[in-house]
């Protein structure tokens, strides 16, 4: 009998992480597989337009999906919108040519956790990878400071109505929050908490359950709603 493990589970059997590449460049789709090959990850998929990489992503279950914006048929932020929709656990890395301002935050709103411009090196884009896997909000210097911006001006804006109860955090649920909601990855955060950093995880994962959210960057937008990146 098979059983499916998550993303951090697999991580902790010491399992590959299931990775696809979608690009429309055949030497540079090939060259970023062979890098995550060569590094002991586990590529699944390849696709080269849009609506190939909906069909793949479907059918192979990636973990992470290192994403070109700029694909003949689909957008990338189409596709990611489609990839997310259907598996939420999916988590997205755009690898794009652009640090244009408008691309970032098209492809957060689109559902991506992470966002690398093309000029990062090799071991830049292996470590983004491996953080994206297990849940941290990875983006090129410079772009973290974007999306937190935008999600500030968003929570500024008039609260819809007859918003829903928000179930109750526990104390150190809202403590991880906090210091999520600063951009602080896992790691930076289970030092100063002294927790291991599989527990900082493990409280993520509780929070999105309770909270009905999918992502780091949907938890990242609702804590800055409700203020605690101002919190002390």
């Amino acid at each position: 009998m098979t059983t499916d493990l998550s993303t951090d589970q697999q991580a902790a059997a010491g399992r590959p992480v299931r990775v696809m590449v979608v690009d429309d460049h055949p030497m540079w789709r090939d060259a970023v597989s062979r890098d995550l090959a060569e590094a002991g990850l586990d590529v699944v998929a390849t696709a080269g337009d849009g609506e190939e990489a909906v069909r793949r992503a479907r059918a192979c279950s990636p973990q992470v999906v290192v994403l070109d914006l700029n694909l003949p048929g689909l957008s990338g932020a189409e596709v990611c919108r489609q990839v997310v929709g259907h598996d939420p656990s999916v988590r997205v890395l755009v690898l794009s040519a652009s640090g244009e301002h408008a691309d970032v935050l098209e492809a957060v709103k689109s559902g991506a956790t992470g966002y690398l411009v093309k000029s990062a090196g090799r071991e830049e884009l292996l470590d983004a990878v491996r953080r994206t896997a297990v849940g941290d909000a990875v983006f090129t210097p410079g772009l973290a400071g974007l999306v937190l911006g935008e999600f500030r001006r968003l929570a500024a804006e008039p609260p819809a109505p007859a918003a829903p109860v928000v179930p109750q955090l526990t104390a150190r649920e809202t403590e991880v929050l906090r210091m999520v909601a600063k951009g602080l990855s896992y790691k930076q955060i289970a030092d100063r908490l002294v927790l291991s950093h599989r527990t900082v995880q493990n409280h993520v994962q509780n929070t999105l359950g309770k909270l009905q959210l999918h992502n780091r960057v949907e938890l990242v937008r609702y804590a800055i709603e409700q203020g605690l990146d101002d919190a002390v």
